[in-house]
């Protein structure tokens, strides 16, 4: 029952932030690393995909001759 007073409003909280110092050469930088990092970290070799489909294979091996 406290949690429904009538007298007390619930107010979201205010946040002044204000940065002490902005770059913006340092900003787009930095974007432009982000970017490449995202870029490269999709790229997989074939290997990989080799592996993934020779498991795949042998499972169902194993699960069409032990089943």
């Amino acid at each position: 029952m406290a949690l429904f007073t009538p007298g007390k409003k619930v107010r979201n909280k205010k946040f002044d932030y204000l940065p002490r110092f902005y770059d913006p050469k340092k900003d787009e930088r930095l974007k432009q690393r982000m970017r490449i990092k995202v870029s490269t970290k999709h790229r997989r070799s074939p290997l990989t995909l080799i592996i993934f489909l020779g498991l795949v294979a042998l499972v169902a091996y194993m699960y069409l001759t032990l089943g």
